[in-house]
């Protein structure tokens, strides 16, 4: 590399194929350890808008790319390692260092308001909407 303009491109190729696909399949663990060094790895950003954005990408339906950050207008269902389930719709500012969490109103006559989670990353396997 000889001039700044290809010390930038080399440094947004390497975001684009290798630390955004990292932190798609990473582990809750390994995006906190990552998290702890976030100025290091990716610059003086914000980490909710980039590393967190980038590991909820792994489930599209959750996040809403221009806003970089989730999706809080769409009903999802979100499905967990053991089977269950649970439907709502995503709180961002509750749902922090990979814990999502979710405002569900109950089924039952009152048709409370409820919280439901924090439900970990490495447990989500799939999220739809609703």
């Amino acid at each position: 590399m000889r001039t700044f303009s290809e010390l930038a491109a080399s440094r947004r190729d390497w975001i684009d194929r290798i630390l955004i696909p990292w932190c798609k399949q990473a582990c809750r663990r390994d995006l906190l350890a990552a998290l702890q060094d976030w100025p290091n790895i990716a610059g003086k950003i914000d980490a909710h808008k980039t590393l967190w954005f980038w590991a909820w990408s792994r489930f599209p339906d959750l996040v809403h790319d221009e806003l970089s950050g989730i999706d809080e207008t769409v009903n999802i269902v979100v499905t967990l390692n053991d089977g269950t389930t649970a439907a709502g719709f995503p709180d961002a500012r509750e749902s922090d260092l990979g814990q999502l969490v979710l405002i569900a109103t109950a089924a039952d006559a009152n048709r409370r308001v409820e919280q439901l989670g924090p439900f970990s990353i490495d447990d989500v396997v799939s999220i739809t909407r609703r």
